[in-house]
């Protein structure tokens, strides 16, 4: 059952919009082990640039360049039709992922109006677009996001009971997909296959004619991208498992009770949808079961590592969706009331996060990109004082202007007094400051930091002679070492050279 061309442009004119009305920061590997790989894969490989940074993570190869790749076409693309301009290569991957996150939308209309009938297909279709979560987290370039995508297209050709849409070969590639770009997909999808498995007659044929030929083709397929760019043989998904599963070193960046999903994680990313949720899974009839144990399955197992962040059980909204729209379809008194309320509560929520929290990191960097085309371009230096990987870095400025930010990665030796220098300069900012720059000529020319920190370190601004520039807002709810406001200093020109 194909879905109607108008419902497609609805939902792609929508998520443009969603795109354009998303301007804040939410995890730092939104750019990091996206955008930032993509930019020094294409400039640094290129020999056009010799700039550009990788995380720890790949130096210790944790990561697939797989995901990257898109983003380096992109910029490929770009560079290739003369229009590798700053914003062009900041918002036209998000606008891919808007275009993606549209067309998966679309899928889980018409998986549903398969499944079930018209009406209930855009009661799902319109839990799906009314989704504060998915709104905050559809267009940004994460694997988590690409993970949801593929997810919902994998599904869309799952042989579930009383389906004629489904298609093993397709949907396991679609899987395997996932898997390579995010090997935690592997949990979500571990009862699908398994159910999958068991109910099929010719398990030998599933296995020989789609399990291993897709599993090959994909694995070798990513194998080969990574022996391009890791310039060695590396299984990345192996190692990223192993780190963040085996040797739980997640850790380092927090840990959670083991209930937080159950108590935060969920309801918050559910939020007005959840009562209906709940609905919907006592209403579905018994073959959507499946669907019910992916969502406690992976929700359980994500509870047994310690660190836990919301967009982890992203990939599990669209199933959560498909009961929520059940639920929806089969208030009909109440439904449009029930819809209007889904509507106005999702509404406050995915503007106040998309707009408003946490924006700064994102707005400070058009400040920066100013020096890029500054006669003294050459001479500027910008130092980002804030907790690690607060802001993007080159793929929001590409321009080989010098930049430094604080690092922080895990020890992976097992040295028990590690500190990272983050940690190290926040126990004690001035005196890291006037060790670390104790001749002037080392001097950064730009200064960038949260207003939590100016009163620690005015003496060494005043007496090194930096000025702000400018103030920027950052959010409401400023915790710890993040500010409310981002300041920018500049140092002053000297006057007896």
């Amino acid at each position: 059952v194909g879905a109607p061309a108008p419902l497609l442009a609805l939902a792609v004119a929508l998520r443009v919009l969603n795109c354009a009305l998303v301007r804040t920061s939410f995890v730092p590997d939104e750019y990091w082990q996206s955008l930032e790989v993509a930019h020094r894969m294409l400039f640094v490989i290129l020999n056009i640039h010799n700039y550009g940074y990788l995380t720890w993570e790949w130096a210790n190869s944790l990561r697939g360049y797989s995901y990257p790749l898109i983003f380096a076409s992109i910029y490929k693309a770009l560079q290739l039709l003369g229009k590798d301009d700053v914003q062009l290569l900041i918002w036209v991957p998000r606008l891919a992922q808007a275009v993606l996150a549209a067309f998966a939308d679309v899928k889980l209309y018409s998986l549903v109006q398969h499944l079930e009938n018209a009406e209930t297909a855009k009661c799902v279709f319109f839990c799906q677009l009314c989704s504060w979560f998915t709104w905050y987290s559809c267009t940004r370039t994460l694997t988590n996001t690409m993970e949801n995508i593929l997810t919902i297209f994998a599904l869309s050709y799952y042989p579930i009971k009383g389906s004629k849409m489904g298609n093993s070969c397709k949907y396991l590639a679609l899987v395997a997909f996932a898997i390579v770009i995010r090997p935690t997909a592997v949990i979500l999808w571990m009862p699908l296959v398994f159910s999958h498995f068991l109910q099929e007659q010719r398990k030998a044929d599933l296995i020989l004619q789609n399990c291993i030929p897709v599993g090959l083709v994909t694995v070798g397929t990513s194998l080969i991208i990574d022996r391009v760019f890791f310039g060695e043989w590396v299984l990345v998904q192996l190692n990223f498992l192993k780190f963040n599963v085996l040797r739980n070193l997640g850790t380092f960046y927090g840990s959670h009770p083991w209930h937080w999903y159950f108590t935060q994680g969920l309801p918050v990313i559910l939020g007005a949808h959840l009562p209906f949720f709940i609905h919907g899974c006592v209403l579905a009839p018994k073959r959507y079961r499946i669907f019910l144990v992916a969502v406690i399955w992976t929700v359980v197992v994500y509870s047994t590592l310690s660190h836990k962040e919301f967009r982890f059980i992203y990939p599990v909204l669209p199933f959560c969706m498909f009961f929520c729209g059940y639920s929806l379809k089969h208030l009909k008194a109440w439904k449009k009331s029930a819809a209007s309320f889904l509507l106005v509560s999702n509404l406050l929520p995915a503007l106040y996060t998309g707009l408003i929290h946490q924006r700064g990191t994102l707005d400070v960097m058009s400040h920066i990109q100013q020096l890029c085309h500054n006669s003294d371009q050459s001479q500027a230096f910008v130092f980002i004082m804030m907790p690690c990987h607060s802001t993007p870095f080159y793929s929001h400025v590409h321009c080989p202007l010098k930049m430094r930010f604080l690092q922080c990665p895990p020890d992976l030796t097992g040295n028990e007094n590690y500190i990272d220098e983050a940690d190290e300069f926040y126990s004690n900012p001035l005196g890291w400051l006037n060790k670390e720059f104790y001749n002037d000529t080392l001097l950064p020319s730009h200064l960038i930091l949260f207003n939590v920190l100016e009163q620690e370190i005015s003496p060494f601004l005043a007496l090194r002679g930096y000025e702000k520039t400018a103030t920027v807002f950052h959010t409401h709810v400023p915790q710890g070492r993040v500010g409310s406001h981002i300041s920018v200093y500049r140092r002053k020109a000297e006057t007896n050279h």
